[in-house]
This record gives C-alpha cells, sequence and structure tokens, in this order.
C-alpha cells in the first residue's frame, strides 16, 4: 500500500517520504479500514520531532496519523461488531508508535471505532475523531452546563470550535478568545468572541463581571489569563500546559474509544456537530499540511486524503 513515512526523529519535513510499504496486519478484534481521510493534528508532527519520546516507543519507519475515517475492508478473528462495506472513523492511537493512519489501509482495534455520520462527508468525518473526543472529555471533566460560563482560549481551531458547538448543545454559555477575522465565526457557532491578547482579561471581565464559572485552554499559555478571569470555585482544563496541574486543573490527554465518539456522531447527525474543514492535501503533501499546522493560524481541520 502506499504511506508516509519517516525513518527518524526530525523537527521539519525532511525525513517525510511517501512510497510503499507492507499492507497492516489485522489481528483479533481489529477491523482493517481503507483510508477515505485522515485529519492532521499538531501532534503528528509533535511526534514526529521525538516530542513524546519520553512516554511512547516509536519503531520505525513510522506512518503518523492518529485520525481516520473509511470503509471497513476485512475483520480479524473474533470481530463481531463490524462488517466488511461498514462506513466508520475512529480515533486510531495505538500504545507504540508506528503504524499511523496516513496510508491507504490501516488496522484499528474495534473498540476504538465508531460508524460514521451521516450528516458529515468523508473530510468531515476524517477531522472528527482526536479533536472532537479532546474537546468532548475536557468539558466532560470540566462537568459543564447550562449554569455555566465557559471561556475557550482558541475556540476557533480543531479543537476549540468543536468545544464551543458541544457545550452549546449542553446549554452552556461559551466565550470564546479568536483573532478579529474570526469572531463572525464564532458568533454563528453560538459563542461570544473576545480578541486574545494584551487586555484579554479586562475583556472578558466585561462580559462576565462575576468572573467565568470554567475554562478550557486549547491553546498553552493561558494560565494567568485563566486565574484571573476564574470566578471562585471555578474549574479549568488545559490540553497544552500540563503546569495547571499546580493550579487546581486539570491536563487533558484523549483516549480512543468508540462510545464516546459514536456520542460525537450522534450529534453530527442531528444538526448540533459540524466539522469546518480549512483544507485537505493529498499523500504527498503532507508535509506542506504539517507547515499550515505548524503556523497555529488554521481555522478548523486539515485532511489528508489518500
Amino acid at each position: 500500500m502506499r504511506a508516509v513515512t519517516y525513518d527518524s526523529f526530525a523537527s521539519d519535513n525532511s525525513r517525510l517520504k511517501t512510497g510503499d510499504v507492507p499492507d497492516p496486519k489485522v489481528g483479533p478484534g481489529q477491523v482493517l479500514i481503507e483510508v477515505r481521510a485522515a485529519g492532521v493534528n499538531p501532534v503528528d508532527w509533535k511526534v514526529m520531532a521525538g516530542g513524546l519520546d519520553g512516554m511512547m516507543d516509536a519503531v520505525f519507519p513510522v506512518i503518523p496519523g492518529w485520525d481516520v475515517a473509511g470503509v471497513v475492508r476485512g475483520l480479524g478473528p473474533d470481530t463481531p461488531e463490524f462488517a466488511p462495506g461498514d462506513e466508520v472513523m475512529a480515533y486510531a492511537r495505538k500504545d507504540v508508535i508506528k503504524a499511523g493512519t496516513f496510508a491507504q489501509y490501516v488496522a484499528v482495534a474495534a473498540d476504538h471505532v465508531a460508524r460514521k455520520p451521516a450528516a458529515l462527508d468523508w473530510n468531515q468525518a476524517g477531522g472528527l475523531p482526536l479533536a472532537g473526543m479532546t474537546a468532548q472529555r475536557s468539558l466532560d471533566r470540566l462537568a459543564v452546563g447550562e449554569d455555566d460560563v465557559l471561556l475557550i482560549h482558541a475556540a476557533s481551531g480543531g479543537v476549540g470550535g468543536l468545544a464551543v458547538q458541544i457545550a452549546r448543545d449542553r446549554g452552556t454559555r461559551v466565550i470564546g478568545t479568536a483573532s478579529e477575522k474570526n469572531h463572525d465565526y464564532l458568533r454563528g457557532l453560538g459563542a461570544e468572541p473576545v480578541s486574545y491578547g494584551d487586555g484579554l482579561v479586562e475583556r472578558v471581565r466585561e462580559l462576565a463581571p462575576g468572573g467565568v464559572t470554567a475554562v478550557a485552554d486549547f491553546v498553552g499559555g493561558q494560565l494567568d489569563a485563566t486565574l484571573a478571569v476564574l470566578a471562585p470555585g471555578g474549574r479549568h482544563v488545559s490540553i497544552a500546559d500540563n503546569t495547571v496541574a499546580e493550579h487546581g486543573g486539570h491536563w487533558i490527554w484523549v483516549r480512543p474509544n468508540g462510545a464516546k465518539l459514536a456520542e460525537l456522531a450522534v450529534l453530527a447527525d442531528r444538526g448540533a456537530l459540524g466539522v469546518e474543514v480549512a483544507g485537505t492535501f493529498p499523500l504527498e503533501e503532507t508535509g506542506a499540511a504539517f507547515d499550515a499546522s505548524r503556523s497555529g493560524h488554521t481555522r478548523g481541520k486539515l485532511v489528508i486524503t489518500p
């Protein structure tokens, strides 16, 4: 099969190449997915740079990618949950960095897989799993509901835009940080936009004089602002700053879970959750997709289309 690989850690795209590799083996309880779309996430190029080497083993050559949407083409032994031809999606992170989703095929544990929502096209479904489940896990940990005012740092990004929609579906009032050009986008999702940067605390306090009851940080470097706007007894999480745990917060690290992903599919099919796709790239242009992700100015999701 065709796949993108890298044969050593690198902080740039110099080790990326596209070529033929062996088809994946399909073990007990696994499904073989023909990849139609695979979302790009910052963790993909951070892993390539060795950023997770302290906690996860890598076996080279590595196929990057943890998101997938596609069609079931094969089943391992004792895998009754799915059948060939099923349209599915998954957050396909494995315990070892080796066989990712930027390829024509990938084998994934069946309990990490959910059926693709009919309301999303392939590119949208391919961009949903990691970002959507990260947003979902963050909001579950915060336990936000109708009585909450939630501040989302980086609300127009891939995770942030999904978090706005999930929170609004739960009846939560949402204030979201973004650049001016993305304010109308956030209003369309149901959030109250504020510009990030100098004066952020004052701008948030104008909208929520008593402070916000919850904060979700999806960019990092926001701890001082978070603590300054948080109401007494408020809760906060971050996906990018593990020091929040020293200040009463939680560092979020999403886990593969097909049942939780299926909850997002239900939201999508009833029109409560959409996925903004910022751009698509063939396998051969994975480096360009990584560069776009590294820029930090992408609204929505970038997607690889094998």
